[in-house]
């Protein structure tokens, strides 16, 4: 199990760190201009800048990918639960993003194997867990 950790640790600290890399300039500049995303990305959404969207993205990936790698780390009770939430949770803002935006790229495929690999560690973990 030290693999599985490790590989959810690895999994964790990525999204959180490109999470928050990806949030801060949408929160900072929510019209796109230092990522030069056009406003027309945003037809399909509820949402007239980026703003909104930056903010979930540092709450859902970068903020709560932190707690789960601490709680990993720290290997506090519960945590390969934490674990698999945060792979659904991705996996939901990838699904929700291709929805709105009427297509995929290959972060869309990246981050979803990344969300189904966190799925898949946290469940084993929380198994693990709960044979001990």
């Amino acid at each position: 199990m030290k693999l599985v950790r490790a590989v959810a640790r690895i999994a964790l600290g990525f999204l959180c760190v490109t999470s928050v890399v990806g949030a801060v300039p949408m929160i900072l500049h929510p019209h796109g201009e230092p990522w030069r995303m056009p406003q027309s990305l945003l037809e399909h959404s509820p949402f007239h800048s980026y703003l909104i969207p930056g903010i979930i993205l540092l709450l859902a990936n970068g903020a709560l990918s932190l707690f789960a790698f601490w709680r990993t780390v720290r290997q506090r009770a519960g945590y390969g639960r934490w674990v698999a939430l945060q792979g659904c949770v991705l996996c939901g803002w990838i699904a929700v993003e291709v929805i709105m935006l009427r297509f995929a790229i290959w972060p869309h495929y990246l981050y979803g194997a990344i969300g189904l690999l966190l799925i898949g560690s946290g469940l084993a973990l929380a198994r693990e867990a709960r044979a001990a």
